[in-house]
């Protein structure tokens, strides 16, 4: 273990909740008419902790399980044989395990933008946890778990390499977000301009800072990998 990577995977996995809960939580609810805000906040919270749970009790061991290429398994379900001894690289794994645990609970939350005032709460909560078991967890072992399409995998070295969740997460809550906006349809009320456009901006805000956790993070040390990719992160933002 080397204590510098884990000090900065520490403070990459707080960064990244602090993405979601306030980030997107703000983001979300500013654009949202007055009336569905508490609503909106509600959604990304219970769904922040629902992903929390469901991902120590499933979602870990399907996506960095041993298994196969296409599966992880349940050989870790309740984070079964994760000591504070097991190690994945140079951390600790339960540390590995909060750090990715972190991006399985941005994910479903990223999707609910598709839907935001057009759905039910049950919806979402079931939706969301239904989907980080059978998408995001399968997909996240498939490239990042050593499966079938990783670098190395039945590919070789023409295997995907997807350093930060361009695949993993935003791929997979894109095509998402899609076919939800696609089955529910277009909107019968077309008047529902943002009620605070002060909290898209702090929330917008907030998820940048925690895009420096969120790919400085993903090099899963405190090296020169994590520092280009918090500078490309501050350029290609800023650009943008």
């Amino acid at each position: 273990m080397n204590s510098a990577d884990m000090v900065w995977i520490l403070i990459a996995t707080t960064l990244v909740f602090f993405m979601t809960i306030p980030g997107l939580t703000l983001f979300y609810g500013g654009m949202v008419r007055a009336r569905n805000v508490v609503n909106m906040f509600m959604q990304c919270f219970a769904t922040a902790c629902l992903m929390v749970v469901l991902w120590y009790v499933a979602g870990y061991s399907i996506a960095y399980g041993e298994g196969t290429g296409y599966w992880g398994g349940l050989d870790k379900l309740f984070l079964n044989g994760v000591t504070l001894e097991t190690t994945v690289g140079t951390l600790p794994e339960i540390l590995f395990f909060a750090f990715q645990m972190s991006f399985a609970i941005i994910t479903p939350v990223i999707i609910l933008g598709a839907c935001a005032e057009r759905v039910k709460f049950a919806f979402v909560l079931l939706f969301s946890g239904l989907w980080m078991l059978l998408v995001y967890a399968p997909v996240a072992h498939w490239v990042w778990g050593g499966g079938f399409l990783s670098d190395g995998g039945i590919f070789g070295e023409l295997g995907v390499r997807d350093y930060a969740g361009g695949l993993v997460v935003h791929q997979t809550a894109g095509l998402a977000a899609l076919v939800l906006a696609i089955v529910i349809g277009p909107r019968l009320n077309t008047n529902t301009n943002p009620h605070s456009p002060g909290l898209v901006m702090l929330g917008a805000a907030m998820l940048w800072v925690g895009w420096l956790g969120f790919n400085g993070g993903s090099s899963l040390a405190a090296d020169s990998t994590a520092a280009m990719a918090m500078t490309v992160t501050l350029i290609a933002g800023a650009a943008s």
